[in-house]
């Protein structure tokens, strides 16, 4: 078998991975409406928590909170294990400085790959440090990383959600050390 044959069986395999497990997320966010009291009861947990706002001050339900270079912070919101064999990192990055910021190029990474399809957040990665195992960000068949892409210049005190894509670690692995080039690196907690 040629490389280039193993190279194009390994991108569709990656591709068919990638479109089962968006598919099985889809329906997974589908309604159903099987479930009429679940509405009712998250409609009273919202009633009740807003008449009282002094008792969600305080509370950060952040996993991570990263500095980065110009008064730029990434902010961990979840890492949710997906049913696909995926884990999908969401927050936001936020201008805490004094002046307009761009997130660095450096957050592509340095694979030639992923270089080409411009500004991402392709050099993440996540460490399993038990297992000495690092995760990198998916790709599509065409070496387009599955992580917030083309970000714009960032106002002051202004923000832009992101999310990243990594495969699974195995489902004993709970705790892993986020990194990504030019922020601090932390250690963040994957659910489901």
């Amino acid at each position: 078998m040629s490389i280039w044959w193993a190279g194009r069986v390994r991108r569709e395999v990656t591709a068919l991975t990638i479109a089962v497990g968006l598919a099985l997320g889809v329906s997974g966010c589908s309604g159903g409406g099987s479930d009429d009291k679940k509405p009712e009861a998250s409609a009273s947990a919202t009633a009740e928590s807003q008449s009282d706002p002094t008792a969600q001050e305080g509370i950060d339900s952040s996993l991570a909170e990263l500095k980065g270079e110009n008064g730029l912070l990434l902010t961990i919101d979840s890492a949710q294990r997906d049913a696909g064999g995926f884990v999908t990192v969401s927050g936001e990055i936020k201008n805490d400085g004094a002046e307009a910021a761009r997130v660095p190029i450096q957050t592509r990474g340095d694979e030639t790959e992923i270089m080409r399809h411009g500004g991402s957040l392709g050099g993440a990665t996540l460490v399993d440090a038990a297992k000495k195992k690092r995760y990198y960000v998916l790709r599509d068949t065409d070496g387009r990383p599955l992580t917030t892409t083309d970000m714009p210049r960032i106002k002051p005190g202004a923000s832009v959600p992101v999310f990243m894509q990594f495969p699974a670690p195995p489902t004993g692995t709970v705790e892993v050390t986020f990194q990504l080039p030019t922020f601090a690196s932390a250690p963040i907690e994957i659910s489901g």
